[in-house]
């Protein structure tokens, strides 16, 4: 879980850095994207393996979330909640499901769209869409709340854990997170509040 989870966090650090050309101007996002298509296989490998990971990360979430009901059937007379568990762990099969039809909607709309539409159009026309927007942006809040628990999850697993630094382990899972959100949620709201935004 925390091997797929810390190489899926270093895509979206990667994807965000390719998203963010979109703040550099209209033919700067177009070369970026022609760029990755000119990758030919290797994209495709790369495709290939993200979704490797994605549905481990899936199935490795499923097995654990089974097998704490198998171990714990009955729930604990005690509110878990007291123990320590934050709002991100307790909510993460929701924001998990969540993130799921996400992205399949996400590439429904931009990964499987008319290749004949450039892709600034097709963010534009998605993202400009008042609905659409709010879902992107309520979805990548969910992912930041997903991924602050996770990262902070990762240490735990790595055995990174010491009365001294967990703390600041905590929190800088929190602000990596919220940094990270506002950064890929800058983009549908540029695009709907600027009518030139990539024009």
């Amino acid at each position: 879980m925390s091997v797929t989870g810390f190489l899926l966090g270093g895509f979206l650090l990667v994807h965000l850095v390719g998203n963010a050309t979109a703040f550099l101007g209209r033919k700067v996002f177009i070369s970026y994207a022609s760029h990755l298509h000119s990758l030919g296989p290797i994209i495709h490998i790369l495709e290939t393996g993200l979704i490797t990971l994605f549905a481990l990360h899936v199935y490795t979430a499923l097995r654990l979330y089974f097998e704490n009901l198998q171990a714990r059937p009955d729930r604990y007379t005690i509110n878990r909640s007291s123990g320590g568990r934050t709002f991100a762990s307790h909510t993460m099969p929701y924001t998990g499901v969540l993130i799921f039809i996400f992205i399949i909607l996400h590439l429904k709309g931009f990964h499987f769209a008319d290749p004949s539409i450039s892709v600034a159009d097709t963010l534009r026309n998605n993202l400009r869409n008042p609905a659409t927007c709010l879902y992107y942006i309520v979805s990548l809040l969910a992912i930041a709340i997903h991924t602050s628990h996770g990262f902070w999850s990762l240490f735990q697993s790595l055995g990174v854990n010491h009365p001294r630094y967990n703390n600041f382990l905590r929190q800088g899972a929190i602000i990596v997170s919220i940094l990270g959100a506002a950064f890929y949620i800058a983009i549908p709201v540029a695009t709907f509040l600027f009518t030139n935004f990539l024009l």
